[in-house]
């Protein structure tokens, strides 16, 4: 089944492309904004979702957003970032996570899984702890530090911990872990799977020649380096419905945060070649991201220096990949305002648009976005219960500020 979609092959909508609706396989989205993964490190010990996590993705659902990413749920316990990551790993996470879903879909929205492996950036602090590797101090708390796993031994940042380089065992094992996190999202109601394979986690250490030293059949060249992740999209598809969508987070290439010179590490070029290769084994989407693989964050550093951070700064390797191959994507980055995400969409660079931070400043994004494209001059798309009450609210000369 083709989940290709071309955009000047599709319905022309008489309002704003951002609002029209698409589908992927079976799954139907309701506009294209979708709620970006953001962790949110709120889990409870065991890696659990509680009545935090239901208030805080139900509110996007209910904010207008077509598509409601969780966080990463981590597939294996090593592969956690901080110890309040939320889990996928077992069955008990599946019924927490139903309650999720199900409010999501009721609220109109498509309810998607970030499934996750911290790999060389596992094991650290919470980001307003320090963001560092966990320490003696976390540990006297009942939080210790374990070894993280990656393509090769290494540290991620200065000072944080040195992985362990993984065994063709540890390889099949977390293949294995992939592939029992899907059955257990479809168990818990999901209806897409996001790969976070980016921004130097366990993924991204396989793939970029910065990270993966490898000389056997996982490393050596692009091919070996490519190859966890295409087997890792074989065993999704064998075990995620055949009608419900995957999407692939990819930096699309690397920043370094360490040095101030170009290098030769992964490329724009690569990322058209591993998509290929991914739409092959039945992945649907690129969820284009760039940087991370080395230090703590992906935006930061030598990103923030060579581009400024600039609004859109990412969407060009949404299109250069949309264009390449003619597989969807979907556009991440200071995406600001419906304008912006507007004219992402209609000049056919990206088929979804993800909005995070700005989606924390504002769950009802969406929404607002819809008013100032002049596409909900009635309060229509609001719930009733919100809806009326904004009409009053116009209806009576209240000004329409917004901070």
């Amino acid at each position: 089944m083709s989940s290709v979609h071309k955009l000047e092959e599709m319905p022309q909508p008489s309002g704003p492309r951002l609002l029209s609706p698409f589908r992927l396989r079976d799954v139907s989205f309701r506009n294209r904004v979708v709620l970006s993964p953001m962790q949110v490190y709120q889990a409870t010990p065991d890696g659990l979702a509680n009545d935090w996590h239901l208030q805080h993705l139900g509110k996007f659902a209910v904010g207008g957003f077509g598509c409601v990413v969780t966080e990463g749920l981590i597939v294996d316990p090593v592969g956690r970032a901080t110890w309040g990551d939320l889990g996928i790993w077992s069955d008990d996470h599946i019924a927490p996570l139903r309650r999720i879903t199900d409010f999501v879909r009721s609220a109109g929205a498509v309810p998607a899984a970030q499934l996750h492996h911290a790999g060389p950036k596992a094991a650290r602090q919470r980001p307003w702890e320090g963001f560092g590797p966990l320490t003696e101090v976390e540990a006297a708390r009942g939080e210790p530090a374990w070894v993280p796993l990656s393509s090769s031994a290494d540290r991620s940042a200065p000072g944080w911990h040195l992985t362990r380089e993984m065994t063709l065992d540890d390889i099949e094992a977390v293949i294995a872990a992939y592939g029992a996190a899907a059955r257990r999202a479809d168990s818990a109601g999901f209806d897409v799977i996001d790969i976070h394979a980016a921004h130097g986690y366990l993924l991204h250490s396989f793939l970029s020649p910065v990270a993966n030293r490898r000389t056997d059949g996982y490393g050596a060249d692009i091919d070996g380096r490519m190859r966890l992740l295409l087997e890792i999209a074989e065993t999704l598809r064998a075990n995620w419905p055949e009608g419900k969508a995957i999407f692939f987070r990819i930096s699309c290439v690397d920043w370094r945060a360490d040095i101030e010179e170009p290098f030769d590490g992964w490329t724009i070029e690569d990322s058209c070649r591993l998509t290929r290769e991914l739409h092959r084994r039945g992945v649907d989407l690129i969820d284009c991201s760039s940087g991370g693989i080395r230090g703590a964050t992906s935006m930061s550093g030598a990103a923030a220096k060579r581009t400024g951070l600039k609004r859109g700064f990412q969407v060009p390797y949404a299109a250069a990949i949309r264009r390449e191959t003619g597989v969807p994507t979907m556009a991440v980055g200071v995406i600001l305002d419906g304008a912006q995400a507007e004219g992402i969409i209609a000049r056919g660079e990206a088929d979804l648009v993800a909005i995070g931070r700005e989606a924390l400043f504002d769950p009802h994004w969406v929404l607002h976005a819809a008013r100032d494209l002049g596409a909900d001059e009635d309060w229509a798309l609001w719930p009733p219960s919100y809806g009326w009450w904004l009409a009053a609210r116009e209806r009576i000369g209240i000004a329409q500020e917004r901070g």
